[in-house]
């Protein structure tokens, strides 16, 4: 049986995560093999993690004068601004036997392909085994301050972010590979209360792939390395597809909900295991 790919695109913010869960409903309802896809974001923007407080966690008016689109994901997790990045989507249903049911043995697994994806452009990626344990990374809404288990880092710092939304019959995870990274800007965005060390902190505890690559290929050329990556860590094999009547359909009726200051601002309830 294939999987489904669906290629590297760039649309905005508010598309994508409409994208990412219509095609989660899409495979829980009618049973569906998995999907992997690509994509970039354009204009650049700010996701925040479920549960996060949006005027507490970022930076929003500075954010709303440079332009900066926010929007709040359906899965957990922190912060991130995207730009400079790719981001990966990975939605398969329950049953699927190369997936654990938990939410850091699926990291695993996951981020294991990417870390093969980047050992093929010469990248040496390591999973995370725990994480830091210091007080002000606790409470930094910046994704990129702290590793969460099964993460990816690349010398000890995080070169991939990743969040998922669970259901009893399947899950969505997704997250962000830096190209580049600038650790000022992000933390300007990110904190309220910006202060230079905390972008040194930030600086310290990330890093992308301009730092370790002589010359940074094409990013359907990285796209293509991360696929293989996949298939390879995985022994599967891909078909390359698009969105199916249906999956657009749900897209565009989730479009209204992405881009609403109702599901944006207001702070989420905890969920039940299952949701999460």
């Amino acid at each position: 049986m294939f999987w489904r790919l669906i290629s590297y695109r760039v649309p905005d913010i508010f598309e994508s995560m409409a994208t990412d869960e219509a095609i989660l409903l899409d495979t829980v309802r009618n049973k569906k093999p998995p999907t992997i896809r690509f994509y970039g974001t354009n204009p650049a923007a700010v996701s925040i993690g479920y549960f996060q407080d949006m005027e507490q966690d970022i930076a929003v008016e500075k954010c709303r004068k440079e332009g900066i689109d926010i929007v709040r994901r359906a899965t957990g997790g922190r912060a991130v601004f995207h730009l400079n990045e790719i981001t990966y989507c990975v939605v398969a249903p329950e049953g699927e036997k190369i997936f654990p049911k938990d939410i850091a043995g699926t990291y695993k697994v996951i981020n294991g392909c990417i870390a093969r994806g980047l050992g093929y452009l010469g990248v040496k990626a390591h999973l995370a085994e725990s994480t830091w344990s210091a007080p002000s990374k606790n409470i930094n809404p910046c994704c990129f301050a702290a590793p969460a288990k099964n993460e990816l880092l690349v010398d000890g710092k995080k070169i991939c972010g990743s969040a998922q939304m669970r259901k009893r019959d399947g899950f969505l995870q997704h997250g962000t590979l830096l190209v580049s990274f600038d650790a000022r800007r992000t933390a300007s965005l990110l904190l309220r209360h910006f202060t230079p060390k905390e972008a040194n902190e930030l600086k310290s505890s990330t890093t992308s792939l301009d730092e370790h690559l002589k010359e940074l290929p094409d990013i359907q050329h990285v796209c293509e390395k991360l696929k293989y990556g996949f298939i390879n860590e995985l022994g599967i094999k891909l078909k390359e597809d698009k969105l199916t009547a249906s999956e657009e359909k749900l897209k565009n009726d989730l479009v209204k909900k992405y881009t609403s200051a109702n599901w944006n601002m207001e702070k989420k309830r905890k969920p039940d295991k299952t949701e999460r």
